[in-house]
Order: C-alpha cells, then sequence, then structure tokens
C-alpha cells in the first residue's frame, strides 16, 4: 500500500465550498460516503462527489466534527518530515511575531496552525500541550520527540512535557481524560506542578498541572500592558483574577491601590504568591469571592472604593446553544461594573467565547450602558496576541475581544 492510498470521501457541496474558502472542518452529515473500511483517527482523502481531491484530513465517526483537514496538497506525505516542517514554521512565526516574548508564548493554536485539535504552550522549558482531536492523540509519540528535537534547534532543551487532557470535548472524540507528564529521553516531571515564567517583566508561578486549562493565559499578554497603562494613581478592582496578572501589571504600573477578586481560593493563594515574588503586595489585597455577589453587595451598599474595574471572565458559553443566557450573564456584570464606578472611571472588559462574536459583545456594552445610565468613551478594542493567529477563514480561531472604556 503506497504512502497515499487512504480511503476516499466523498462530502457534500456544502462541506466542498466550506473546504476551498480555507475551513478545515467536515461535519457528520456531510459526508456523504467512504469507499472502503477504516479506524477512527486515520487519515482520508476527502473528494467532491465528482471525485476530485479537496484535501486530507483525520476521519472520526465518534466526534461532530467528522473530518478535521490536515492539507489540502495532494503530493504531501504524511511522515516525521512533514510534521517536523510544520512545527519549524509554527515556531518561526513565533519568532518573528512575538521577539523577546517567544520564550513564552502558545507555539501551535490548532486550525490556525493547520494542526486540528492541538494546543501547545511554551513556558520557558516547559511544553504544556492539549490534544483534541484523535488523529493527533494517536500520533503523541511520534510528534512529542519533534518538538524537543525542534525547540533544541532554537536553544532551547525542553525538560518537561505536561499533557492537559482534562477536557471534556475529548469525550466527544471518544477519547479518555486525563493528565500527566509525558515520559521520554531527557524529560523531567515536576513534582509539585509549579513552573516560574516571566510575562511583561512580572515573574510568575503557574501551576501546570491544577491550574485552568494549560495553567496561564497567553493571549491576553499586551492586553494586560494596556489595561496597565491607564492604572497609575487608580484603586482598581481586578476580577477573575486567575493567577493575578491583570492585577499585577496594573500594581506594576503604579496603581494606588488593587484588589485582586477571585471564587478559586487557589487561585488567590497562587496570586497572592505572585505578588510576593514581585514585592507587591503592599498595594494589593485579595479576595475569595463569587464576582456577582460581590458587584451586587456593593450595589446594595451603594459604596464602591474603586475607580478602574477589570472584567476578565471565563468563556460563559461554549456552545451556541447557552449563548442567551451568557449574553445575559456578560450584561448582567458589566452594567453592574458601570453603575459601580464613579463617572469618569474606568472598565476594562473582555469575551473569551468566540460564540461572543464582536458584534454581540459590542451590542451587550451598548445595552449594558444603556441599563446602567452611562455612556461609553472608547479607549482602546483589542483581540488576542499574535501568537494566537486568527485565520480569516476560520472564524473559530477568532474569539477574544478585549475594550477598555471611560465611563462618563
Amino acid at each position: 500500500m503506497s504512502m497515499r492510498d487512504f480511503p476516499k470521501a466523498a462530502v457534500s457541496e456544502k462541506a466542498e465550498r466550506a473546504i476551498k474558502s480555507g475551513h478545515p472542518w467536515v461535519y457528520g452529515e456531510e459526508v456523504l460516503s467512504v469507499d472502503r473500511e477504516y479506524e477512527n483517527g486515520a487519515l482520508v482523502d476527502v473528494m467532491t462527489k465528482k471525485g476530485r481531491f479537496l484535501g486530507t484530513g483525520f476521519i472520526n465517526d465518534n466526534s461532530k466534527i467528522r473530518i478535521r483537514i490536515l492539507s489540502r496538497n495532494a503530493n504531501d506525505r504524511f511522515d516525521e518530515d512533514f510534521y517536523f516542517r510544520r512545527i519549524r514554521y509554527a515556531i518561526d512565526y513565533r519568532k518573528a511575531v512575538m521577539g523577546d516574548d517567544f520564550h513564552c508564548c502558545r507555539i501551535i493554536f490548532g486550525e490556525a496552525d493547520s494542526f486540528p485539535g492541538l494546543t501547545v504552550d511554551l513556558f520557558e522549558d516547559v511544553l504544556v500541550i492539549q490534544v483534541l482531536s484523535l488523529g493527533f492523540d494517536k500520533l503523541r509519540n511520534m510528534l512529542f520527540p519533534l518538538f524537543i528535537k525542534a525547540f533544541a534547534e532554537y536553544g532551547i532543551t525542553i525538560r518537561a512535557i505536561m499533557e492537559r487532557n482534562d477536557v471534556a470535548i475529548r469525550n466527544k472524540e471518544g477519547l479518555e481524560q486525563y493528565k500527566a507528564f509525558y515520559h521520554c529521553d531527557g524529560l523531567t516531571e515536576i513534582p509539585d506542578g509549579k513552573v516560574h515564567i516571566f510575562e511583561n517583566g512580572i515573574k510568575y508561578e503557574i501551576d501546570i498541572v491544577n491550574g485552568q486549562k494549560t495553567g496561564f493565559f497567553l493571549d491576553q499578554k499586551y492586553n494586560r500592558l494596556a489595561a496597565a497603562k491607564i492604572s497609575k494613581g487608580r484603586t482598581v478592582l481586578d476580577c477573575f483574577t486567575h493567577t493575578g496578572a491583570f492585577a499585577l501589571n496594573a500594581a506594576k504600573a503604579g496603581a494606588k491601590h488593587v484588589t485582586a477578586v477571585d471564587i478559586s481560593a487557589d487561585a488567590i493563594s497562587l496570586t497572592r504568591r505572585n505578588a510576593e515574588l514581585n514585592g507587591l503586595t503592599e498595594s494589593m489585597d485579595f479576595v475569595v469571592a463569587d464576582v456577582f455577589d460581590l458587584l451586587t453587595e456593593m450595589e446594595q451598599r451603594k459604596k464602591c472604593a474603586y475607580d478602574y474595574i477589570i472584567l476578565d471572565p471565563p468563556a460563559f458559553t461554549k456552545s451556541r446553544s447557552t449563548l442567551h443566557s451568557a449574553i445575559n450573564g456578560y450584561k448582567a456584570i458589566n452594567a453592574k461594573a458601570m453603575k459601580l464606578l464613579p463617572r469618569g472611571g474606568y472598565l476594562a472588559t473582555c469575551s473569551c467565547s468566540h460564540f461572543m462574536t464582536d458584534e454581540l459583545f459590542r451590542k451587550m456594552l451598548h445595552d449594558a450602558a444603556e441599563d446602567a445610565g452611562v455612556q461609553l468613551r472608547q479607549i482602546e478594542a483589542r483581540q488576542q496576541a499574535a501568537d494566537h493567529p486568527i485565520l480569516w477563514n476560520v472564524p473559530e480561531t477568532d474569539y477574544l475581544k478585549f475594550y477598555i472604556f471611560q465611563v462618563v
């Protein structure tokens, strides 16, 4: 059997149009037929109804996304050289766009890097990897050593790889959830899961084993700088602080006082630890609380000590079906923050759900401002950092909305 002898999957005209426009997903009902038996996670050639080649991708009958296109080049051979080239291409791109911040950035952003269902974050000399597609799960033992080899060529010796495969989306691929350090020659485990990183001149201790997602949200890197720029002399409330990143950037920029709030006691103890690492505890305090409850309580007391509120909530929706309730959730916290702020106060607010499009987010903010009886003076409108590139033909890669306003 030649390396190009893959089963052929004929797809609908709708899927054909999507693939030709550059979208890498084929949904279950769009696959019309497959010409022979295959294993889930195997490669198939995707064809038009008339038998013209469209691309090659991983097929998985367990998944709503039945085929994830890997390549549209009929001459590609899916061997180690192919994947190594792709990895180096992704690293070269980050070297170019991230410059001095390369040491701590997202290396593989799934579909945007032609690695559908794969996320790889670099934290100094540690990789945290999430595999969300069966095709790449089967290739782990080939791929992971290729990452080590590629970084070695750039003078970085990877000391540990943490697999954060503890995400529900794996179940939809027919995969088990787990988290574990990956074992191969030269790699070690990090017993407490704590890694030290630098971002924007701030030192963090992050938890790559138990922290959210991969342990740290790299996509907000430059948004934190933008938010910090207007923090000097202000009293800041940082809601949903996670590892304290927005709070620490504000404190470092000379905020008069910063309160970091999170519902997770672990997140708050990590934030306090990070404040200590940077000598910023004197201008900060740390609160374990539900942000909704806290803002509501402040509203009822008609007492707000803050002239700058930062809202960085988790994605309130991960599907279209819960979008309506998510919009209400975003509107509620934003309206509360707008009401609490004094006239002339500042609000930084964002959403990391791609279902909450920029258009929907802006409309929600408009409605929230109307409810709060205020006007918004826009200072900045931003998106994710360039290590999370947006592919214009793949709307799902465009997910982070970030705005800074003066409330007038």
